[in-house]
């Protein structure tokens, strides 16, 4: 069947909806309802969730929540958690709720229940990350490691970088962690400074084992660890490997018990809580790993089983879909207020973007609307003296996400209340903002009124937490890997391939060894070709 999303009964309706509602102001909404701040927002694990500072009414939300049941959305969601290939383009299950699934339950993938699988990977993570925490394992000389090294790219990377930086207050301290992605060989040389080979380990971290970034910068760093070592059979007491692919890793002087293996039924940008987050365990501990797990499998229950009305990623999913859809709004902000969430926003780009940045339906139909949107953002407050003056004052709409703790890990006086203040401040001025009556009263001089007017109406969602602990990161991982999926749902795309990052890596194959030999004939573009003479030349 075609995808006729724009032709459906409920988004027409939406569209005459929009039309009456696209230039209510919030200051109306909210003067016409006391009771709107407390009947738009819900508690549910763990995480207050304010989405009253959009414009929406009630009939909105019913309307985005009866797309939601024309889509199949209920059924999507049980398919997924039931190992169907949803994947349709790849042939696969999509069961990253596998990998926190508590011991004892039962998911099948091809006839097979995953979850014994899952938890025999867990229990050899866990035992390894221990002899490394209590220094029982030694590196080729006999002395202790002290240095992990995680080598990966996408989300072999991301994802345990963004976790690393997320739980750093649980970290153990005597230890050093560094993470290489890029091929640049200064990612590489910057991550090794001042650590010593015979106390380093290095997780290299690819499904295929061949993975051009990652094997460049494993076997650079094979080289980096022999060129003082020399002894090759050094390399089995200073690399483990989480791969699929043990032939590859036994020849590269792994020894494949070291290899902590995952399934296709897991792709990279949500590999974070799979052997993937070896480096993650290793770094804060098994029981606060399994804390987090604890915290993603919350939030899994929590999709599966709440009503769409009282359901955190079906809603924030449906808001984003209200303005990229009917608004036209192109970006979305994530300004954790927190700076240990300084790397969230990252990761979420590729969670994001890689799933939903599609322009092709499940059915290969070229799509008439608009999916995905560009996700950014930082740290609050040094957000606020760098980009908030767009989002106040820009001519873009650009809807946010802050996310806040009332607890602070690290609690010095005075502090978190400024952070907090700051953060429910950017909320009222960005849904409220100043009129020019306002300004006037301040006794501004006339000629700089405009610009001090605020127009306000620009949306935003407010997530509250007790602290950042463990399991809270794991429930806001999972809240977006949700939100993402109940899109590509609605949008009809698969949020599980990334066709799009192939192309230009199968270019640079063909241009690599035009790059390295001067003589070798170029055929590509008159541009191409004259960018490859300048290398050259």
């Amino acid at each position: 069947m075609k995808n006729n999303l724009t032709e459906s009964p409920s988004w027409k309706l939406l569209e005459n909806h929009f039309q009456g509602i696209k230039n209510t102001s919030l200051r109306t909404l909210f003067s016409g309802d006391d009771t709107r701040g407390s009947s738009l927002s819900l508690e549910k694990e763990g995480i207050f969730f304010d989405y009253s500072k959009h414009r929406v009414v009630r009939e909105t939300l019913d309307l985005l929540f009866q797309l939601a049941r024309e889509r199949g959305l209920h059924d999507k969601i049980e398919a997924m958690f039931t190992g169907a290939k949803i994947n349709i383009t790849e042939k696969r299950a999509v069961l990253h709720t596998a990998l926190r699934a508590p011991k004892g339950s039962v998911i099948m993938a091809d006839g097979v229940n995953v979850v014994p699988l899952v938890h025999e990977v867990l229990e050899r993570m866990a035992g390894f990350a221990a002899t490394i925490r209590q220094g029982e394992w030694k590196g080729f000389t006999g002395k202790t490691i002290r240095n992990i090294v995680n080598i990966g790219i996408g989300g072999s990377d991301l994802g345990p970088v963004m976790a690393f930086e997320a739980l750093k207050f649980y970290v153990q301290q005597d230890m050093t962690f560094r993470f290489v992605s890029n091929i640049d060989g200064n990612d590489f040389s910057e991550a090794v400074k001042e650590l010593h080979p015979e106390e380093t380990l290095f997780i290299v971290s690819s499904k295929t084992f061949t993975t051009l970034e990652t094997m460049t910068n494993a076997r650079t760093a094979r080289k980096w660890l022999l060129d003082e070592l020399v002894d090759e059979a050094a390399v089995a007491r200073h690399f483990v490997a989480v791969s699929t692919n043990a032939k590859e890793v036994s020849a590269f002087g792994i020894d494949p018990r070291n290899m902590f293996g995952f399934w296709d039924w897991v792709g990279g940008r949500y590999s974070m809580d799979s052997a993937i987050g070896l480096s993650t365990m290793i770094a804060i501990g098994p029981e606060h790993f399994y804390a987090m797990l604890d915290g993603f499998h919350r939030m899994d229950d929590h999709f599966r089983t709440a009503p769409f009305n009282e359901n955190i990623p079906v809603i924030m999913a449906l808001l984003g879909i209200w303005y990229i859809d009917f608004f036209g709004a192109q970006t979305q902000a994530v300004l954790p207020y927190d700076n240990y969430l300084k790397r969230f926003p990252a990761y979420l780009q590729q969670l994001t973007m890689e799933s939903n940045g599609k322009h092709v339906t499940l059915d290969g139909v070229t799509t008439d609307y608009q999916t995905g949107s560009v996700y950014w953002g930082e740290p609050g407050t040094n957000g606020q003296h760098s980009f908030y003056q767009m989002i106040h004052q820009g001519t873009l709409l650009i809807p946010c996400d802050f996310i806040g703790f009332r607890t602070s890990l690290n609690p010095l006086p005075l502090h978190q209340d400024y952070l907090v203040a700051n953060m429910i401040a950017q909320g009222e001025a960005l849904a409220f903002g100043k009129t020019a009556a306002e300004v006037r009263k301040e006794g501004v001089p006339e000629e700089l009124v405009p610009h001090k007017v605020f127009e306000g109406n620009r949306p935003s969602s407010t997530f509250f937490m007790e602290k950042l602990t463990p399991a809270n990161l794991g429930k806001l991982v999972a809240m977006y890997e949700h939100a993402v999926y109940v899109q590509g749902v609605i949008w009809g795309v698969n949020p599980f391939d990334q066709m799009g990052v192939e192309l230009g890596k199968v270019l640079s194959m063909k241009i690599i060894p035009e790059l390295q030999d001067k003589q070798r004939p170029i055929n590509h573009d008159s541009s191409t070709n004259n960018l490859i003479r300048y290398y050259r030349d």
